[in-house]
């Protein structure tokens, strides 16, 4: 028998030269979170290290998204609401967080900056056993509360107390003696100043100082108003007195205020202005003395011209 005809293989269209063949694109992988953890909390210490508080915000936010409840982001973006001074947004975040202890001296310090001393007071009595690396801010405020609401004895305690046991070189130390001398000078003035300030005048004005009756809160209260009401009226007039005309406005050869103004009825007609014919009076026949005399000299001199021309005709 003949042998069989071998049957080459025929490319096929897809192995085709010239042509690549089509790959599918893989999907790209997603980042753990651990992974991004780690690269938003470099981040973070980068930017509180820059001093960019308003995008380390920011970046809390991003880690509080995808860790909820992280006790660092937290305790991080709420000192940052305190070092950019936002106490409303900052007494928010601890209400979100609901009653932790461990927030209670950020919301005394943000109510204290915010003017509401008695309840700064009530959290304060609160977190006065505590102790740890927060007890000395706890006495810082407690002293500034009380130099605020006018126990300078009070305030002087603490401090002295503070200045005890800071360190001498320290910014803590150089605060602690600018609000103790503070303190002491306003102590001063109550205990002693005051009634050397008061021997030092007459005896009649000492004595009408020690028994005249305390000024009335409505007299008070009526003249704040009327300082209060003119106020306004005199920043007024103040602004415009103060207020200057733009060099471009002013035409060429005009000095604001030394040239006097313009005629304001410089649009109208001559004969339409109401100073016209002051300057110039029109002269009638018997108007003035003058016009008298000279036509009696006119009939006079005409009387002597005809009397010429008769006795030249004789």
């Amino acid at each position: 028998m003949p042998p069989k005809a071998t049957i080459s293989s025929v490319p096929s269209k897809a192995t085709k030269p010239g042509r690549k063949s089509a790959q599918k694109s893989t999907p790209k992988q997603s980042i753990p979170v651990p992974e991004r953890l780690k690269r938003l909390f470099k981040s973070l210490c980068a930017q509180i290290d820059g001093g960019h508080f308003s995008n380390a915000i920011k970046t809390c936010d991003k880690i509080l998204r995808l860790q909820a409840g992280d006790t660092d982001a937290l305790q991080t973006k709420l000192f940052l609401l305190l070092q950019t001074e936002q106490y409303p947004a900052a007494l928010d975040f601890i209400a979100q967080q609901g009653k932790h202890p461990q927030y209670a001296f950020e919301q005394a310090y943000s109510l204290y900056r915010l003017q509401r001393e008695t309840e700064a007071r009530e959290i304060l009595d609160g977190i006065q056993g505590h102790a740890g690396d927060g007890y000395r801010g706890v006495m810082h405020l407690e002293a500034q509360l009380n130099y605020r609401q006018g126990s300078y004895q009070e305030a002087l305690d603490i401090y002295t107390q503070l200045l005890d046991t800071a360190e001498t070189h320290s910014e803590e130390h150089s605060d602690i003696v600018t609000n103790l001398q503070a303190a002491q000078s306003h102590l001063d003035f109550i205990n002693a100043d005051y009634l050397r300030a008061l021997d030092s005048l007459p005896s009649s004005i000492a004595g009408a100082l020690e028994t005249a009756p305390p000024p009335s809160q409505v007299a008070s209260s009526a003249a704040t108003a009327l300082v209060s009401a003119a106020a306004p009226q005199t920043a007024a007039t103040d602004v415009q007195g103060q207020k200057k005309v733009r060099k471009s406005r002013v035409p060429p050869g005009v000095v604001p205020g030394v040239t006097p103004p313009p005629d304001p009825e410089r649009w109208l007609k001559k004969s339409e202005r109401s100073t016209f014919g002051q300057g110039k009076r029109r002269r009638t026949g018997g108007g003035a003395t003058q016009g008298s005399v000279s036509t009696d000299v006119a009939s006079s001199s005409a009387t002597k011209g005809a009397g010429a021309k008769n006795k030249k005709k004789r």
